[in-house]
């Protein structure tokens, strides 16, 4: 009998995924947003054109603005890849752009690309160069004078040892590469940059890594550290003088193209991170201040990654958690952009001929000043999120809800009230990025959601945008009672009988800004919506309304046949 209902069952699959292709025919993909910019790596300009400017998301192609960033065109759609990890314009010819595929980070969430390529018409058409298998590259320099000549670091498979990686030259506009700079199969090439006064003298950085195949899995070796050659890339030699005596783990490189002798360098150790300079063309480095917000780590772990201004050497500045200016060679340092939590810079673009024009790359996207940092141009023009976990709801018209990388949460509405999708048919729900959305079937004004390493624990109204936080207390109770031998139920913030204090896992005084969507952050006042009478009948109509809503997704009970 068992036998005959499976036969009967796999037969009904079968007729029911049989269906007529062509009722689909009409169907058409179309962006609904959020119109919120995901992780953005890779930027540059045009210093002949100060209105345009390419940058590249992490997980989004290539984009281009000719409106100092009012609006922003994607130019990279028709490639095999979306990760964007460096983006070159030739000097020389601003027609000639390299792009390198791959993020060209080792952080615990990364997307890999397929090597390096080209465009001669500003991004209309592109050519796949090689480096296929090197799948991260975080940075290209391109000769100033001869825009046929560039070198390439080449980071290599995060997870794993491979041949292609470390310091690449070609000097036939990539058609062919050469390997200049190579340790061994686990270091790859992290930086390179080209003397703008000498474009024989280079300096690349080497880093010694490799990801774990799980969360936040992660090793780092001194292996690599920081080269100068001085003879077009054809020899080398380890700068060392000066810098930490146990080694350089990783670092970034800038130079100072006003006094080409100036070099700066964000330094990672075993022991932390610092800032370095050197004024003697990196035979000798000094640290230069013991301030160390300018040289913490971004969010994901990445090192920050430092700029100096174009017309004059002391000033530099250091894409962290905030955007960091020096006006004194890195002395003392103040903060320019960013919000007190961070906001995670990535990288920073000057225009050499005038300094007051300032693209900077982020976790939410890319941003422009024409004023020295004074205003800003918006992220909420850039449709590269990266969203996991996609749930719809029942409302009309439907919303789709998912964390979002680096940036919260988002349910997007599948219509706008005004004929088009805008900037107000989104809207942060309460869950971590790496989180899952659980819209309530029964009602749609609610959506459950939370951490990928524990049950749900948030619940947000879609009328008053707060995020109450289930109490952890009943959330470990819920999960030990429906699987007690989950370990993790013995592991919550809060433990059973007694109550989370404001602010801590387990409160009901979190909430979720309307000001800064995505970013959730404690308060110490009381959520204004009217409270339930009493914890126990709050507790109860909670556990009544989760049990309607697990009873409806896991479907109904199995007939025995």
């Amino acid at each position: 009998m068992k036998l005959s209902a499976l036969i009967l069952l796999l037969a009904s699959t079968s007729v029911a995924a049989t269906y007529d292709t062509k009722l689909f025919a009409e169907l058409r993909w179309r962006s609904i947003g959020p119109l919120r910019a995901g992780r953005t790596r890779a930027c540059a300009g045009v210093p002949s054109q100060p209105n345009v400017f390419y940058i590249g998301a992490v997980n989004g192609g290539v984009w281009k603005t000719n409106d100092y960033g009012r609006t922003w065109t994607p130019i990279f759609d028709d490639q095999p890849t979306g990760s964007i990890g460096a983006i070159a314009v030739a000097p020389s010819d601003p027609n000639i752009i390299y792009v390198g595929s791959g993020e060209g980070l080792q952080r615990p969430d990364l997307s890999v690309g397929d090597g390096i390529y080209k465009s001669i018409d500003a991004g209309k058409t592109w050519t796949h160069l090689g480096l296929r298998d090197g799948q991260q590259i975080p940075n290209i320099a391109v000769d100033p004078r001869n825009p046929n000549r560039l070198f390439v670091a080449v980071l290599g498979h995060p997870y794993g040892a491979n041949e292609e990686r470390g310091i690449f030259r070609s000097t036939d506009g990539g058609q062919t590469f050469q390997k200049v700079l190579y340790k061994d199969e686990n270091t790859g090439g992290s930086d390179v940059e080209i003397d703008p006064s000498n474009p024989d003298h280079v300096y690349a950085a080497l880093w010694e890594a490799r990801q774990g195949p799980w969360e936040n899995g992660a090793w780092s070796g001194t292996g690599g550290g920081i080269f100068q050659s001085t003879d077009g890339g054809k020899t080398w030699r380890q700068l060392t003088k000066g810098l930490p005596d146990e080694g350089v783990v990783q670092a970034n490189i800038a130079i100072a193209p006003s006094h080409p002798r100036r070099i700066y360098a964000a330094i990672a150790t075993t022991r932390g991170t610092a800032i370095y300079r050197s004024d003697d063309a990196g035979d000798n480095w000094s640290r230069t201040t013991t301030d160390a917000r300018p040289a913490a780590r971004i969010g994901g772990g990445d090192l920050p990654v430092l700029t100096a201004d174009p017309k004059n050497p002391d000033i530099v500045y250091s894409a962290s958690t905030v955007t960091w200016r020096s006006t004194d060679g890195g002395k003392t340092w103040t903060g320019i952009r960013g919000a007190p939590g961070g906001d995670d810079y990535q990288k920073i673009w000057i225009n050499p001929n005038n300094p007051d024009i300032i693209l900077i790359a982020n976790d939410q996207g890319a941003i422009i000043s024409v004023n020295g940092g004074q205003t800003w141009s918006s992220w909420y023009n850039q449709s590269t999120a990266a969203m996991y976990h996609v749930a719809a709801d029942n409302a009309f018209p439907y919303r789709l809800c998912s964390g979002q990388q680096d940036s919260g949460s988002a349910c997007v509405s599948s219509r706008g009230n005004d004929g088009q999708i805008t900037f107000r048919e989104w809207h942060p729900i309460g869950v971590e990025e790496y989180g899952y959305a659980a819209p309530d079937p029964l009602n749609p004004d609610i959506v459950y959601g939370g951490t990928t390493a524990a049950p749900p624990r948030w619940k947000m109204s879609r009328r008053s945008r707060f995020a109450p936080q289930i109490s952890a207390r009943y959330a470990r109770r819920r999960c030990c009672s429906l699987q007690s031998t989950r370990t993790s139920c013995t592991s919550r913030p809060t433990p059973c009988g007694r109550r989370a204090t404001p602010g801590e896992a387990g409160s009901r005084s979190v909430r979720t800004s309307r000001a800064r969507p995505g970013k959730r952050r404690p308060t110490s006042g009381n959520i204004a919506t009217r409270r339930p009478r009493s914890r126990r009948n709050a507790a109860s109509s909670t556990r009544s309304h989760l049990r309607r809503w697990m009873s409806i997704a896991s479907g109904p009970a199995p007939t025995t046949v």
